[in-house]
């Protein structure tokens, strides 16, 4: 087993050696979700943490580590008799992206169930994460139904698996750890509220910093365990120091002030539900323990608040995760009380020392402004030059120049758009597809092991042969041959690829904002269902990927965001981009279908047969049976139709702005439905 980068020996990242120790001394707070860019050492904190996590007594020979004291009643090694165990490290299990749903929850061997009647039953990741660290690397691109899985875990501390009746529960209580890059695509809502804290890391801007860090990778790459006996004596004094601060905790006093101050600043957040106080008091008082205090002070709450609320605020995907701090210290002054000591230098750090501090503090090195919402978008103020036209649009300026970028009008839910056909793409929530979750649609012989037995169909098998097998019982006599896979169909996620026209024909103000905000309810749609998408611009004489092909929906909502507009119209050029962008993708991801959403007027302008180009453009994306939709921009009292000709080119569809809104779709079915049932009124009385 190589040696781990000693977790004392990490340069600065104050706020998640925090957030990580805190769990350490008290895993009720809920595990730690590290956002940051490539290359901030957030897997090697989080490896590095589980050197000092105390060690677990367990029963000797059990699989799924019960407690000597208090084993689990249902556990499937059961029953234990209390008594002396084992003490052993407490365990880091990694789970990968890619893993399956018996590599997690554990494998029940159906064969032997059905056969012998015997549970034969092979533990997995939850099991062996039990009491110990569950650690997910790129979380945010873990596959829906394992997040489900982990979600019922943590909820109910329990893992259950069951097939067709069998049924195997074991205890499942863990630390849980992930770390992402936002840049790859944002976590699902309810995943994200289960982490209990977030940090946010960068790497250092500060020379002097980012020398020593290289310094102390080289010198451990070189010598990894001279380099951790370097560090021992700081790492055991942190190991003492969990120890003493969990012997602590208990007789930490959480006072009624402390309280009302994490119930004004949750409510002053808006953020959802009741989970985000309890947190916030669980960190709280693990920080009172940290700092080798009885006593919550209300730094303590203002560092709480720091690491629990910021996922928490989020009120749309597209929301960057923050908090106001100034609007947390006057809330925090305006419900201070008189049982919480004021701090007496006013850093914030509650006379503590070691990593984090006391109560901890954000970390210093990281530079303000470098977010994704640094700066905000000035520019989207500026109004569009140009007079307006007889429809009240805004004209683009003489010679087709550049406009600034306008704003997205407020997004909207919108109508369902999906791929035709049966894929077997990745799983997601637009266009059917057979996957290993959904409704049961027939049945086969299992290729490989089995995983979703069809039991009619394996019963139908197997009934024939049960003279000749010398079945004497009730029972049925069941052979490998007769065992069926059950095949399921659910939904796949796509490859959402908007094409949008920013040229001098789009340019009028009043229209881009509507176009935006429409590509933005899009993105929303897509992030919602768990699509990729790629972002393709055209205007002037070309076209831009403005964005390849990723599953970070936020990072195509800031490019569109900024997107400017003017020039001639490239049509054909935006279409023949689009070609170029899927070939790629299809080399990367065959099973991934691509949808392709133009946004345009149809108008097509510039070079020479600029139409005629276009149309060979649609044409080629058509023969390659590439799913299309045209979104119809056009306003104003004369309308030319070019957004529909381009849908018929394409095989696809075409959508205007209004018709792209999901309640003007239910707007009318109601009123067909009304329709329909006045003329059967009408029928009746006559």
């Amino acid at each position: 087993m190589s040696t781990p980068y000693p977790f004392t020996a990490l340069v600065g990242q104050d706020d998640l050696r925090l957030a990580l120790l805190l769990n350490a001394v008290s895993p009720a707070v809920g595990g730690v979700l590290v956002r940051g860019e490539k290359g901030t050492a957030k897997s090697t904190a989080v490896r590095a943490l589980s050197a000092l996590v105390p060690e677990v007594e367990v029963v000797a020979g059990c699989r799924f580590s019960c407690a000597p004291g208090a084993p689990d009643p249902a556990c499937p090694d059961g029953p234990h008799e209390t008594g002396p165990g084992t003490s052993r490290s407490a365990r880091m299990v990694e789970l990968p992206v890619g893993a399956s749903e018996d590599r997690l929850v554990g494998a029940l061997d159906i064969e032997r169930a059905l056969a012998e009647g015997v549970k034969a039953f092979e533990p997995g990741l939850l099991a062996d994460a039990h009491r110990g660290i569950l650690y997910v690397d790129e979380v945010n691109l873990l596959h829906d139904h394992l997040v489900d899985l982990l979600l019922d875990a943590a909820a109910m501390g329990a893992s259950y698996v069951e097939r067709e009746g069998v049924s195997v529960r074991h205890a499942a209580r863990f630390l849980l750890v992930g770390t992402m890059n936002p840049e790859e695509g944002e976590l699902r809502p309810q995943l994200l509220d289960r982490f209990g804290l977030t940090v946010e890391v960068a790497a250092s801007r500060e020379p002097d910093q980012r020398v020593e860090v290289v310094k102390r990778r080289l010198a451990y790459d070189d010598d990894p365990e001279g380099f951790a006996g370097k560090w021992e004596q700081e790492e055991s004094a942190v190991r003492a120091r969990i120890v003493a601060a969990r012997d602590l905790l208990p007789s930490v006093r959480l006072g009624d002030a402390a309280l009302r101050q994490i119930a004004a600043t949750c409510a002053a957040f808006e953020v959802d539900g009741m989970r985000a106080d309890i947190v916030m008091a669980r960190t709280a008082t693990a920080l009172a323990a940290w700092a080798g205090r009885t006593d919550v002070l209300a730094e303590d709450v203002r560092q709480a608040a720091l690491l629990a609320l910021p996922h928490r605020r989020r009120r749309n995907p597209f929301d960057a995760p923050g908090l106001d701090e100034d609007k947390l210290d006057d809330t925090l002054e305006e419900f201070g009380g008189q049982d919480d000591e004021p701090d007496p230098d006013g850093d914030g750090d509650g006379g503590g020392d070691g990593p984090g501090g006391g109560g901890g503090q954000p970390p210093q090195d990281a530079p303000e402004g470098d977010g994704p919402d640094a700066g905000g978008d000035q520019a989207a103020d500026i109004p569009a030059q140009g007079e307006p036209s007889d429809s009240g649009e805004q004209k683009a300026p003489a010679g087709g120049g550049e406009q600034a970028a306008a704003r997205a009008s407020e997004p909207f839910r919108t109508k369902m758009l999906s791929v035709p056909g049966l894929g077997e793409g990745a799983a997601g929530r637009r266009s059917r597809a057979r996957t290993e979750h959904g409704r049961t649609t027939g049945a086969r012989r299992p290729r490989g092991a089995l995983t979703k037995l069809h039991l009619a169909a394996t019963v139908q098998a197997a009934a024939p042969h049960q003279r000749a097998r010398g079945r004497s019982g009730p029972g049925l006599v069941v052979r490998r041959d007769d065992l069926r896979q059950a095949t399921r169909e659910g939904r796949e996620g796509n490859l959402v690829l908007f094409v949008v026209d920013a040229s001098g024909s789009m340019a009028a103000r009043q229209r881009m904002s509507a176009v935006k905000g429409a590509v933005l309810s899009l993105l929303l749609d897509a992030y919602q269902r768990r699509d990729k998408v790629g972002l393709v611009t055209f205007r002037g004489s070309s076209a831009d990927v403005a964005l390849p092909p990723t599953s970070s929906v936020d990072a195509a909502a800031v490019r569109l965001e900024s997107l400017p507009t003017g020039g001639r119209t490239p049509l054909s050029a935006g279409l023949l981009k689009a070609h170029d962008v899927l070939r790629v993708e299809r080399l990367r991801d065959p099973a991934r279908r691509p949808l392709v959403v133009v946004v345009t007027d149809g108008r097509a302008t510039g070079g020479p047969e600029p139409v005629a180009l276009a149309g060979r453009a649609a044409r080629l994306l058509a023969a390659e049976g590439t799913a299309s939709v045209v979104v119809d921009c056009e306003s104003g009292p004369v309308r030319l139709g070019l957004a529909g000709q381009l849908a018929g080119e394409l095989g696809g569809t075409a959508v205007t702005l209004d018709e792209l809104r999901a309640d003007s779709i239910a707007g009318l079915v109601k009123e067909v439905r009304q329709t329909q049932g006045m003329q059967s009124n009408s029928r009746r009385v006559a």
